[in-house]
């Protein structure tokens, strides 16, 4: 028996048997219920607006698709969520782009900083162009379908160093998720990047392991960083954003209506999410300021100096690995920023 099968068929057995210990899903009168799951806590903007898509879903199917959805993890971790979205363990994930590289690369071209504009609505823009449809369509022939992008934030500087200018990061360490994009952008400032679990980034940047660090505003209030941090930069430089993912076997055996009003229903809530965000985002820079940690926000020009620097060498980290598809995807991306 070829090898490779007997272990995809194991793994998948595997991860069976772990996503059933984890919940029992209750029985309900519709035709069609999809067990959902993603990262964040049920408090986050992010399953707030989920559970919005869920109501409208149900009301404009007369009951006939129940979306479920599981936050916090109850599901697994990402890698597992997704292929158990893969294997039709559970029928849907929502997942942060940058924990799908390793799934499909293509769509790390989302870890490139600056790659959305400081302007919300350009950035809808572009999410909403054929950029953002060829992301979706680069997740054909994965056993997944991919059906919207959800903003999720920004990602801003923190360190125990000065980071007021470009030149300030030379010689620094900043943490990092796995990601050979995000390790060449701190690289293009002079800076050294360091893959660390989650878990590990509040001990790491209390005891000096690592300077610094990149996050949401909301993020770094709630994991509370800025409390073993001397600065912040808010620097908008790097796009958080989300994909709805469904097991494509699943989708597939929906009525077309229905998956029109599903895709419908996530691409509606979109503008109360960004709203949402904003306001949890508002409320947690309110908060680190009051602590004392001294913060910088960064202005248009330095913001465009900041993506002259880290853009071309994180460009050039990402077609190194994503071959003939993401160099397509590149140029889809550049056509649309430069016709905004």
């Amino acid at each position: 028996m070829n090898k490779n099968f007997v272990k995809i068929i194991g793994r998948s057995s595997a991860l069976a048997a772990f996503s059933l210990s984890l919940f029992s899903f209750q029985a309900s009168s519709a035709e069609f219920e999809a067990r959902i799951g993603h990262l964040e806590s049920a408090q986050q903007p992010r399953h707030q607006a989920l559970l919005k898509v869920a109501k409208v879903v149900d009301e404009r199917t007369s009951g006939h698709v129940h979306l479920e959805f599981f936050p916090s993890g109850q599901l697994g971790d990402q890698r597992q969520m997704t292929e158990s979205t893969q294997f039709g363990i559970i029928q849907g994930t929502v997942s942060p782009a940058a924990f799908l590289g390793g799934f499909n690369n293509v769509v790390s071209i989302l870890d490139i900083p600056y790659l959305y504009p400081s302007d919300r609505e350009l950035s809808s823009k572009i999410r909403g162009s054929e950029f953002g449809t060829a992301i979706l369509d680069s997740f054909e022939g994965k056993g997944v379908k991919a059906i919207a992008l959800w903003p999720n934030g920004r990602k801003h500087f923190t360190s125990n160093k000065d980071i007021s200018t470009a030149s300030d990061f030379d010689g620094q360490k900043f943490r990092v998720m796995n990601s050979q994009i995000l390790k060449a952008q701190f690289n293009a400032l002079g800076a050294s990047a360091l893959p660390l679990p989650f878990s590990e980034l509040y001990t790491a940047l209390q005891t000096g392991v690592v300077d610094g660090e990149e996050n949401p505003l909301d993020t770094i209030y709630r994991m509370k960083y800025y409390e073993v941090q001397k600065n912040l930069v808010v620097s908008d430089h790097g796009a958080m954003e989300d994909i709805i993912l469904f097991n494509e076997a699943w989708w597939n055996s929906l009525p077309a209506e229905y998956q029109s009003i599903i895709t419908t229903a996530f691409k509606e809530a979109v503008p109360a999410l960004e709203v949402s965000k904003e306001k949890s985002v508002a409320q947690a820079l309110e908060e680190i300021t009051k602590s004392g940690i001294s913060v910088k926000v960064l202005s248009e020009e330095e913001r465009n100096k900041l993506r002259e620097i880290m853009y071309p060498e994180a460009k050039k980290a990402y077609l190194s690995f994503a071959g003939s598809k993401g160099e397509e995807l590149l140029n889809v991306y550049e056509k649309v920023s430069n016709e905004l």
